[in-house]
Parts: structure tokens; sequence; C-alpha cells
């Protein structure tokens, strides 16, 4: 059997090179490590008093392994707390990588995912999106109410099917019927004018007058419209547009706008939120964490970690050998006890780490911070009221 392989008095003796991925290679605070986890893991396994049958390249890479393994609960912790925060942003591992040094900053809160679905709701909502609404028009003809728009499209879109929008099809202002054109002086008109009213009638008897008499008069012109006339409305089905009332004489060649969206525009828009962005865990950009920025109690963790690992690499090889045959006897190896026991470490130490993790996540925080409050408001519940006279 072989003995630890390890050269104490050779300090250029460290793990660069002889990790299985070399992940850290050139992390010095790593190298420097690696020499005393795995010095401080073979006097644990009970070297030089007791014969090793395992070597330091061994221990390098379980050293390796937990460090990965630690990184890697902390990067999925990340993902569960942050996951949607990052969605649509750049999956490129190069630059600013989530995980690597000078981006382990906290994500500032954002609508998330809701601002890439708000632009669908917003293009058929007419306020946004990342479709053009483009505005036509129809001459009115006398006595003629309905109107094909796909006719009008063949001209103006190349016979593409039109979505419509909006229809502006409606009667003149109330304010424009409000008083006599000619009640009011030259002097009144200038004075309308530089409240910004000249544009609707020259009369200025309703100036000092309470707005609530504006509206109300507004109201009844409007009501009387739409019960003793026919109102101005529209309907619109499979793009032939009908308006109401029937056009006269007076209403000829005029214009009634509306707003529409080509359909293949709506549906050949590419909604590239994901492309080459981060669209679920997998391509999320977390790199193995720098060793160097790992604080102590994380190392510590590592370090039982690498133990654990060291432990079932050992009984792994010793159980290979149940006994060794002695001259006048034999003995028993330990390999199935330091499996066992290794793996139950393992266990612990993951288990350990994922308890911690959970109890720090945002729900939980949310949780504790709604205990603190409905706590204080307890307190605050209890405590007297001050009186004052005054």
């Amino acid at each position: 059997m072989s003995k630890f392989n390890y050269t104490y008095s050779d300090p250029s003796n460290h793990a660069s090179g002889s990790t299985p991925y070399g992940i850290y290679d050139e992390d010095t605070i790593f190298q420097a490590d690696s020499l005393t986890v795995t010095k401080w893991t073979a006097r644990r396994l009970g070297h030089p008093v007791l014969q090793l049958e395992i070597y330091s390249g061994s221990i390098y890479a379980c050293f390796e392994e937990a460090v990965s393994e630690y990184s890697t609960h902390i990067n999925n912790y990340n993902m569960k707390n942050w996951m949607w925060e990052h969605y649509g942003t750049s999956n490129k591992l190069s630059g600013s990588t989530l995980g690597s040094t000078g981006s382990n900053d906290p994500i500032s809160s954002n609508l998330g995912t809701a601002v890439h679905m708000s632009d669908t709701y917003g293009t058929f909502a007419g306020v946004g999106g990342d479709v053009h609404l483009k505005s036509g028009s129809v001459s009115m003809v006398k006595n003629k109410q309905e109107y094909d728009l796909q006719t009008w499209a063949e001209a103006s879109e190349s016979g593409n099917r039109l979505v419509i929008q909006g229809v502006f099809n409606q009667g003149p202002s109330a304010i424009t019927r409000f008083y006599d054109p000619f009640a009011g002086s030259f002097e009144q008109r200038n004075m309308l004018d530089a409240f910004g009213m000249g544009n609707t009638a020259p009369a200025v008897s309703y100036i000092m007058r309470p707005i609530s008499y504006d509206i109300s008069r507004a109201q009844a012109i409007e009501t009387n419209d739409l019960i003793r006339k026919s109102a101005y409305s529209f309907h619109i089905a499979d793009n032939k547009l009908k308006i109401f009332p029937r056009p006269t004489a007076t209403d000829a060649s005029d214009k009634i706008w509306f707003h529409y969206y080509v359909r293949d525009d709506l549906t050949s828009t590419t909604n590239t939120t994901t492309q080459g962005r981060v669209s679920d865990p997998s391509n999320a950009p977390y790199k193995f964490l720098p060793y160097q920025e790992i604080n102590s109690t994380g190392r510590q963790w590592i370090r039982k970690y690498t133990l654990a690992l060291s432990k079932e690499l050992l009984g792994i090889i010793r159980s290979k050998y149940a006994s060794l045959p002695l001259p006048g006897g034999e003995v028993s190896m330990d390999g199935e006890a330091l499996k066992a026991e290794g793996r139950e470490e393992k266990d612990s130490l993951l288990e350990e780490l994922k308890e911690f993790l959970d109890s720090i996540s945002l729900s939980e925080r949310a949780t504790a911070e709604a205990e603190i409050a409905t706590s204080n408001q307890q307190v605050l519940s209890r405590a007297p009221l001050t009186i004052f006279i005054g």
C-alpha cells in the first residue's frame, strides 16, 4: 500500500494543474488554501499515525468539488430569488457575468416580464406596443351609410387585411352651440382670444358664471341630440363600416377617420424577448463563485464538505479489501464505516446549507417583515395614548 502522497516542505506542491477541471487554477487564494485544507483533511483522517490509501491529488479533486458544490447552491439560491428579474437580459458568459467579480450586487426591483407582456396588450389597447398603428379615412357620400374598408385597403395597403382599432364618428361639440355668435363686442372677442376661447364662440357672457352652468348646458345639448336626433355611431363587421346617421348633402366629401393595424404586421412580429437572452435557469449567466470572494463561513463549509468527500472516497477504496492478511492473523478494514460516515456528513452539510438559504430567501424575508409589523402593532396598541387639551 502507498502512503499518503503529500510533500509538506515543497510550497509549489499545490492544486494548480492537479484538479480535474482546473476551474480555480488562476485563483491564488484557492491555491494557497489547497495546501492547508489537504493537510487538515489528511490529519483528520488519521495521518501520519494511520496509513492513508489516498493521494493528495484526490483530495485536491474533493476540494475543487466542494467549492463548486457550494457555488452551485449559492447560484441556485440567487436564481430562485432573482430569476424573473434576469428574464430577457443578456445571457452571454462574458463581461459583467453574474457571480463574477464586481457583479454580486443585489438586483433592483423591476416589473420583470410584466413589461414584455404589456407590449402586446399595449398594441391592442392603442397605447404602445411593437406594431405601428396607422390612420386612414373614407370620404362620405350622400345617403351612403356602408363603406368597405377592404376596398380602401386594396389601394392603400396592397390588399392586406386590416384590423380596425377605432373609428372617429362623433357629432359636433356642444360648446359650439352654446351662445349667439354675434353676442360679443370686438373688445370681448379680444378678451376671449386672451383666454384661449376665441376658436369656440366670440361670446363672453359665460365667463362670469359658475362652471356647473356650462356642464349642465353641455349635457342638455348632448342628451337632446341623443334622444331627439339620430345619434352619431357606427357598426363594423368584416371590415364593412356602417355609419349613423345617414350622410346628407352637407356631409358629402367630409371624411371619417379610423385607426388600424395591418394583420400581417401583427402576425409577423417576432418576439425577441429571450433570443440570446435569459429564458430559463439553464442559460442564466452564472459562473462558479471566485473562491477568494467566499467568506469565512462559506470556506468552513467547504472544508467540512472536502473532508466528507475524502472520507467517502477513502471508504470506497478500503471497502475493496474487507481484511488484509498479516503474519499470525489478519486486520479488518473500516471501509464500509468510513463510506457511510462520509455520505452521512455530506447529506447533513447539504441539508444545513439548503435550510439556511431557504431561511433568508425573499419569501421568508417578507414573512418575517409581516410578523415584525404585526408584533409592532400589538406593542403600540398597548401603549397609552397622549391626551391633547386645547
